[in-house]
């Protein structure tokens, strides 16, 4: 139920135990106050009864226990950023009450002492990449990934639980078997393991106690403290995983949501418990990079570039991103505002803007006489009052070239891909520059815009076109035929196919735009099975959500977390009812 209606006597001792755990600001019942956080980034919407935003991690776990005690659903969510509507309710055909737990409060980072290999960190579950890439930059480290195309507002956490990827080549899954969760068992009972690897004592009060006030600089005595680590022997990052993308002959993907080596406890949880806290790697920053841009009009091109650089250079890029002419086109059009806002506003007000975007166009929407989409129908409109923002070398090569890559290298590698591009080019249709920074900086922009420009193409023509269908497939790694070539049966429903992606991963974003009035349910189970065909994996870096189905080993690695379905029920569309489990 969404609040607004009379309470029954279980709720209203629900709301009683809440308020004498949370204050005031940390819980919304009414609809209008939670609406945002019902909602998708991109999709999907459902009922909830509250949302609350515990700011510690001794209040998180007692928010857990009264939601157990009360035997509502939990949906633990961070920046809700995800793509297929992974952390919010999906509908009202739940079994139980849902209770939101909004984890963005508690958004420390610690650095481990040095006893702690490859200079790791500690995230509480509210963190964001973002913080965690600025916290770094001063120390010469970066994180697993980067800040990808769809937003700025991702949480560290939420990219573990989900098996993101992202652009850094070498980098593969956010993964780690370091994680400080709960559970709800067999028998119902709610259990906290800590598998931090770090002796922070025994009962869950102390531990999360003791968690806290070690990162909490006004706590007394928190930098007196000594974190005691005492694991070290387990993986805090995919460290295999340029081994799996040098193995170019595999009949099997790179990486993909559903890969059993890669579901571990918190990792690959998609929200079927409830982490408090992980244990990273983070990575030493290159001395020197250099952007090469790359176009050619043959898909074989930059088949064989990619197998030769994989198996062939001693040192492997740092990024490689891959984009089609028509997808250049669209971001050019459709993502100039986003790309003027980052490059003249910066990075860090990015979040703030979005979220103003959002909150207009839910006002709007209640607004009869106001068209939907307001926000982006504004800010397209006034996009067009600028100039031309991209450099004049990738606009000559949108117009020569469909398909391109974005090819970054680091120090030594630097003059091993020049070497090689140069006797490449020679014999191979294309062509090559090496950037300079600005053309380095709008490159990266440009990509990263992408995602963004679809959907607001989408928004802007939606008089005459239909819905997005939005993929994110992992091709064999032997796979020579990349590029795709729909069947006439599904081509026929669509407006627009836009093709970007993490070319060296073979992990490809595919949005469709469909035809006003097609069958959007019909089309992706059309394009599904003919993936199923060419041996894909999807979804590869996104989560299942409520969007696809999840394979049979990992509905059973839900399972084994979450055995009474108390946590996120229905995501992998498995079942949203209480299972009884007398194990």
């Amino acid at each position: 139920m969404t609040q607004n209606k009379p309470m029954t006597t279980q709720q209203q001792q629900l709301v009683t135990t809440l308020k004498a755990v949370l204050k005031p600001h940390q819980l919304k019942l009414q609809a209008a106050d939670t609406q945002h956080f019902r909602t998708g980034w991109r999709s999907g919407q459902g009922d909830a009864f509250a949302v609350v935003f515990p700011d510690t991690l001794l209040q998180f776990w007692r928010v857990l226990e009264v939601c157990v005690d009360a035997d509502v659903i939990m949906i633990i969510q961070g920046a809700n950023t995800g793509l297929t509507e992974g952390s919010t309710p999906s509908g009202t055909d739940y079994d139980r009450d849902i209770v939101i737990i909004n984890t963005l409060a508690m958004n420390q980072l610690i650095m481990l002492p040095k006893q702690a290999k490859q200079h790791q960190i500690i995230s509480f579950p509210g963190a964001t990449l973002h913080t965690l890439e600025q916290t770094l930059k001063p120390l010469g480290r970066t994180p697993h990934s980067v800040i990808g195309s769809s937003c700025l507002g991702a949480s560290i956490i939420g990219g573990v639980a989900n098996n993101s990827g992202g652009a850094l080549v070498k980098r593969g899954p956010a993964y780690t078997e370091y994680a400080l969760f709960a559970r709800v068992d067999e028998q119902g009972q709610l259990e906290l393991v800590n598998h931090l690897g770090i002796d922070l004592g025994t009962t869950p009060e102390q531990i999360l106690t003791n968690l806290q006030n070690y990162a909490d600089l006004e706590a007394p005595n928190a930098q007196a403290q000594n974190l005691r680590v005492t694991n070290n022997t387990n993986k805090a990052s995919a460290s295999d995983y340029i081994d799996i993308l040098r193995d170019v002959n595999a009949d099997t993907p790179t990486r993909f949501n559903a890969d059993p080596s890669r579901l571990y406890e918190a990792s690959g949880c998609a929200g079927k418990v409830a982490v408090f806290a992980v244990r990273l790697d983070t990575f030493e920053q290159p001395k020197q990079e250099q952007t090469f841009y790359i176009g050619t009009n043959a898909p074989n091109t930059l088949t064989q570039l990619r197998r030769h650089i994989l198996t062939k250079f001693k040192n492997l890029p740092e990024v490689g991103e891959y984009f089609h002419r028509d997808m250049f086109d669209v971001a050019n059009q459709f993502g100039k505002d986003t790309f003027l806002s980052v490059s003249k506003l910066g990075t860090d007000r990015l979040p703030k803007l979005f979220e103003l975007k959002t909150k207009l166009d839910r006002w709007a929407n209640r607004m009869p006489l106001l068209p939907n989409n307001l926000s982006d129908k504004i800010m397209q409109s006034f996009s067009r009052f600028f100039p031309q923002h991209l450099p004049s070398r990738l606009l000559s090569f949108h117009q020569q070239f469909d398909h391109h890559l974005i090819l970054k290298m680091s120090d030594d590698g630097i003059e091993e891909a020049k070497s090689f591009l140069t006797e490449f080019f020679a014999d191979n249709s294309g062509a090559y520059f090496v950037c300079d920074k600005v053309e380095t900086d709008s490159a990266y922009l440009h990509r990263f815009v992408a995602a963004g420009a679809a959907m607001r193409y989408q928004a802007i023509n939606e008089h005459k076109v239909g819905e997005v269908l939005a993929l994110d497939i992992a091709l064999k790694r032997n796979d020579t035929d990349w590029f795709e070539t729909l069947p006439i049966h599904i081509a026929d429903k669509i407006d627009k196919a836009l093709y970007y992606g993490h070319f060296f991963c073979y992990v490809f974003h595919q949005d469709y735009i469909l035809k006003k009035g097609v069958n959007a349910e019909q089309v992706k189970k059309d394009l599904l099975a003919f993936l199923d065909t060419r041996g894909a994996k999807y979804p590869a870096e996104h989560n299942v959500g409520h969007l696809y189905d999840a394979e049979q080993q990992l509905k059973a690695f839900y399972q084994n977390l979450d055995p009474t379905n108390r946590f996120n029920p229905g995501i992998g569309n498995t079942s949203k009812h209480r299972r009884q489990c007398g194990c």
